[in-house]
Order: structure tokens, then C-alpha cells, then sequence
């Protein structure tokens, strides 16, 4: 720690501290006003601690009355009477404060002194941690995001609202709807029959998109965030771990100006579609996407980026391609449990961001095998991808080997936590690799 701050006392207030004992000493029910701001541990004098613990144990208890009486009955029963200073001291406490008017304003006080102490604690394991080259930087860096991101969490307490607040917003969401004529709630996939079953892509849910192996996870994925990006000018982020940026730039101007793949590979075009290919690049040039393409990334890089990405460019939606690809820190755990593990951390990031999170996925042979369509017990390597996901589609086609692929391809919603399932009809168009609605077919 830098010199200067070595000998400083930690940050506190002894008087907002005996403020808040004193009212909730004066009126019973200032206790749960300050239980929406403080516990125990935000207290930093010893004796306040033990005194806000004994009045807790008796509020716990379905104690009618938390006075000094029953608060110095408790403390003698914990043993901590002489530790807290005494009945002198717990009496004393009453004097600080008039009434508990101003309980909210004691407790805010106490609450900001400890978050600042917490956030010293988390600095001086950062010092410390950073001389320690046993550990990977980046897997401090993230400990430390973590940290930063658990104390934020930990002050959020629930608190009723009154019918009254909640018909309040539920106006004002009910009112930007009306002025704004968005037919839905969620980011617009640009697959219409799709959105009117999901509303869009809603925040803090995992979405995951599975087929097997060329069936197009990859560019239905970029077809979305095409739309996303350049109609819809919403900030997005896609994590390509199997593709280069390069390559997937590439596919995106074929599948943005429908000139073939192979054309664009080859640059044979005519003037024409030349034309269109440069009307293309310019739009993906103005388009807010973000592209990450680190192969073998690990979960922590992708955490520590998508944090980044939504903080620097306001991201609203992230796409990764695909979730078998992401490594884990765990290397000595079995891969299922790897992937859960994997599963279980996406589905808090989209909670922690507050942003949609689609996934693609690989699924099992066993659908091919049997001629059918994919089910959620085909998810490849782990059931807890479906258990963490909140909406989970299956591309579907069949591929017959002595025949060109029919463009036709099947959508199937098989789990939406908050919806209905169903089938969407698409359709690809293999030489640009895009989907479209199938009533706009393709050329």
C-alpha cells in the first residue's frame, strides 16, 4: 500500500453508526428501514457491531420490542455484554439522535462508509495479487471485476414497492409503447414470424441456437446480427471462435450484397455486383458491430470483453460462436462439467449486463441418424445448457446426400421460459449463406 495511505484509518462514521443503533432503540420499526442498507458487517466499530447483531437476533427472534432492556438481555446472552461496552454504552445510544425520522439518512451513511472499506479490501488484494506472478494477470484482472461486481450486488437489497410506484412504471413503460409503436419488447431478430412469437431477443436471457454440423448456426447468426447492427443501428458484439474476423467479413459483405461466396472468394463479379459488393461494405463499415475472433478463448477473456464491449461501445446484444468452443479454467474437470460450468456463467453475464446473450450450439448425431428433427435432449456434452437457457431454437433441414440441399429450413422454439414453442419457416440461400423469411425467399 503507497505510503501515504498506510497509517490512514479506514473509512467511517462512529456517529452515523451510534444515529442508527439510537433510532432503531427509539422505534422498533426503524429496524427494517435500515435493513434495506446495512448488516452486521457494515458496522466498524466492534461494539456497534455487536449491538446491531443483538437487535437483529431479537428482530429475528419475532421480538415485539428491540429497547435497551431486551437488547442488554441479548447481549449478556451472546457473552459480547462487556465487549459491547456495557448497558452504559447500549443506553447512551439513545442519546445521539432525537427521534427515527431520519433512520434511511443513518443507515445510507453507514452503508457508504463500508462499501468504501470494501473497496480498499479489494485494492489491497489487487496490490498484492499483482507482485504475485504465479497468477495470470487476466485471472486477476477478472477476480477482480468479480469483486467490484459482488459488492455492487450485495448493497442492492428488495424492497416492497407499493401498488402505487408499480402502476407508476408500469405507465410510463406503457406510455413509451404507445408513443413509440414498436410491435416488440426485445431486440427484432429480423425473422418476423420469429418475433411475433418471442417479442424480440429480451434482456438478461440466455438464447441458444442448435444444429449440427453445416446446417447454418453460423450464418443464421450473422444474418441476425446484420439485421441487428445495420436496419436497426443496435450496438451488437459477436465472439467468433471458430472463424477469422477476416473470414467472417468475407461471408457477411457475400451474405449483405447476395453475391456469391464463391465470387467474392475468387473476385470474379461483374460491374454490377461489384457495385453492390461496395454498397455493402459500406453499410457493414457504419454498422455498430463488434467482432472478437481469439480461438480457444477462455471464459474469463470472453467475461472480461463483453464487460468491455458494453461499456465502451454500449453493446445491447452479444452472439458467440459457438459455446463448446469456450475454454474453461478447469481444465481437471470432466467436459460436461465443464460446459455447465460454462452455461451457468453465460446466463449470469446476461443477467450481470442486463443484454441478450445468444449461444450457438452443437447437437448430438443422433437426430441425423434417425431422420428426425433435433429435441432439447440432443444439446451436445451438457444438459445444463438447456436447463440455463431461457429460449433454445433448432435449425433443421434435410440433407439428403444424392441431391442438392433444398433451401427450406425449420426454426424450431423447443423451450421459451416465457412464451410459446413452435416452428418458424426460413430459408437459406447456400451461395451468400443468409437466411430469409420464407415469404421473401431469396433470388
Amino acid at each position: 500500500m503507497p505510503a501515504p495511505l498506510k497509517d490512514k484509518i479506514p473509512p467511517h462514521n462512529e456517529e452515523a453508526e451510534q444515529a442508527a443503533l439510537g433510532a432503531i432503540l427509539l422505534d422498533n420499526n426503524a429496524i427494517d428501514a435500515a435493513l434495506q442498507y446495512i448488516r452486521p458487517d457494515d458496522f466498524y466499530t466492534n461494539a456497534n457491531r455487536r449491538v446491531f447483531q443483538a437487535v437483529l437476533n431479537l428482530h429475528n427472534q419475532g421480538q415485539q420490542k428491540s429497547d435497551i432492556i431486551t437488547v442488554v438481555a441479548e447481549l449478556r446472552r451472546m457473552g459480547e455484554l462487556d465487549a459491547s461496552g456495557g448497558p452504559a454504552y447500549v443506553a447512551s445510544l439513545t442519546n445521539a439522535v432525537p427521534s427515527s425520522a431520519n433512520i434511511d439518512h443513518y443507515a445510507k451513511l453507514v452503508q457508504d462508509c463500508s462499501l468504501r472499506r470494501a473497496l480498499l479490501r479489494v485494492s489491497a488484494e489487487l496490490h498484492t495479487s499483482s507482485f504475485d506472478e504465479s497468477t495470470e494477470a487476466r485471472l486477476i484482472l477478472e477476480e477482480t471485476q468479480q469483486h467490484i461486481f459482488e459488492l455492487g450486488e450485495d448493497r442492492l437489497r428488495s424492497t416492497f414497492k407499493s401498488s402505487l410506484e408499480v402502476m407508476n412504471d408500469a405507465w410510463n413503460v406503457i406510455e413509451k409503447r404507445y408513443r413509440s409503436k414498436e410491435t416488440y419488447t426485445g431486440i427484432p431478430s429480423g425473422f418476423d414470424d420469429l418475433d411475433s412469437m418471442t417479442s424480440g431477443f429480451q434482456n438478461s436471457e440466455l438464447i441458444i441456437i442448435g444444429a449440427r454440423p453445416s446446417v447454418g448456426k453460423t450464418a443464421l447468426a450473422l444474418t441476425m446480427a446484420s439485421h441487428i447492427t445495420m436496419k436497426k443501428k443496435i450496438p451488437a458484439a459477436f465472439f467468433s471462435l471458430e472463424m477469422s474476423s477476416l473470414a467472417l467479413g468475407l461471408r457477411l459483405v457475400s451474405s449483405e450484397s447476395k453475391v456469391p461466396s464463391e465470387k467474392i472468394r475468387t473476385g470474379f463479379y461483374s460491374s454490377r455486383e461489384l457495385g453492390d459488393v461496395q454498397e455493402a461494405v459500406g453499410r457493414i463499415y457504419d454498422a455498430p458491430l463488434h467482432i472478437a475472433d481469439t480461438p480457444g478463448m477462455k471464459l474469463l477473456d470472453l467475461r472480461s470483453q463483453a464487460r468491455r464491449s458494453c461499456s465502451q461501445y454500449n453493446v445491447q446484444i452479444i452472439f458467440i460462436d459457438y459455446i463448446s468452443l469456450i475454454g474453461s479454467e478447469n481444465r481437471e474437470l470432466p467436459r460436461h462439467e465443464q460446459i455447465a460450468e460454462i452455461s451457468r456463467s453465460l446466463k449470469n453475464l446476461a443477467r450481470e449486463l442486463n443484454i441478450p446473450v445468444v449461444a450457438l450450439s452443437q447437437v448430438g448425431r443422433e437426430a441425423e441418424k434417425q431422420k428426425r428433427a433435433p429435441n432439447l435432449a440432443d444439446i451436445r456434452e451438457s444438459g445444463s445448457i438447456e436447463q440455463d437457457a431461457d429460449l433454445v431454437m433448432f435449425l433443421h433441414r434435410e440433407r439428403a446426400p444424392d441431391k442438392e440441399t433444398d433451401g427450406n429450413t425449420e426454426l424450431i422454439i423447443a423451450k421459451q421460459r416465457n412464451g410459446p414453442v413452435g416452428k418458424v419457416d426460413i430459408v437459406f440461400n447456400p451461395k451468400c449463406a443468409r437466411f430469409e423469411s420464407l415469404a421473401k425467399g431469396y433470388q
